[in-house]
């Protein structure tokens, strides 16, 4: 089932319809049990129909939590940033991380930052390489659990991030820099190897980057990677975790204004945001 954050409040969809669900969105994604707990309202009879028009502009599904994000998780992510870093003298790190038993986490963004389905992703005004990076983001409860995955677009000035690695934070952290939806995708079972992710940059009437992986090219774990994460660190309100990247547009690309990005995850849907 999918779960939505609307302006009407949480809403939720399966094969039936969408139904409105009166709960604080913080509370709800925080229940290990959130799969079961939706089946059980579906399974009410007082449910009380979305209206038509409900999901047709849904909000970013984040109210409190953080934004991390993991990197160097896919080859083709650990190629191009050997790549973009060699100049720095700094390629041969990332080639370590992605061998390495640790793997490489940053804090990504704060709520206030994230933006939505259909609203503008920014480029930086000092940047002059910019790309989308279109990844599965884990939903995760305070408590350490998995209980749904949505897009997320980790925005990425590689430009900035290639000079020095010690740039990362203003590479990868300012306003708008990060976009999340549609809705979270709640259920029990991990998404299977085979799931396909796909990337589309339109510019006026035209596809200039097109772009898919499967998620066989994962490298690592989400549980590894939630395990790490949730070392020593606490997330009263639960977060979200991007697990990198395995489409990286070519090095002569770079997003322009107005740029229309497009991210598909199988049985997720379709993240859309333009650039400003």
């Amino acid at each position: 089932m999918k779960l939505y954050r609307t302006t009407y409040g949480a809403v939720i969809q399966n094969e039936l319809g969408a139904y409105r669900c009166d709960t604080d969105w913080d509370e709800l994604i925080n229940r290990n049990d959130l799969f079961a707990h939706l089946s059980g309202v579906l399974a009410s009879a007082d449910l009380t129909l979305a209206g038509d028009n409900v999901l047709d502009s849904p909000l970013a599904p984040i109210l409190n939590q953080e934004v991390w994000a993991a990197g160097v998780t896919y080859y083709r992510s650990r190629t191009a940033r050997m790549a973009e870093s060699h100049d720095a003298g700094a390629d041969n790190f990332y080639d370590r991380v992605y061998t390495a038993e640790r793997p490489e986490l940053f804090f990504k963004s704060t709520p206030h930052r994230v933006a939505g389905p259909g609203q503008a992703v920014r480029i930086r005004e000092d940047s002059r390489w910019n790309v989308p990076e279109p990844e599965l983001a884990l939903v995760i409860t305070k408590d350490q659990k998995i209980v749904g995955y949505t897009i997320g677009n980790d925005m990425s000035s590689r430009d900035i991030e290639g000079e020095n690695p010690l740039y990362l934070p203003q590479a990868k952290v300012y306003d708008r820099s990060c976009a999340l939806g549609p809705c979270i995708l709640v259920t029990n079972e991990a998404p299977k190897a085979t799931t396909e992710i796909r990337l589309e940059i339109h510019r006026a009437s035209d596809t200039v980057f097109a772009g898919s992986t499967t998620l066989a090219q994962l490298k690592r774990t989400p549980d590894s990677l939630v395990e790490y994460l949730y070392r020593d660190n606490s997330f009263p309100n639960g977060c979200f975790l991007l697990t990198g990247t395995g489409i990286v547009p070519p090095d002569d690309f770079t997003l322009q204004s107005k740029d229309e990005i497009r991210i598909s995850i199988d049985s997720i849907g379709t993240l859309i945001n333009s650039v400003e």
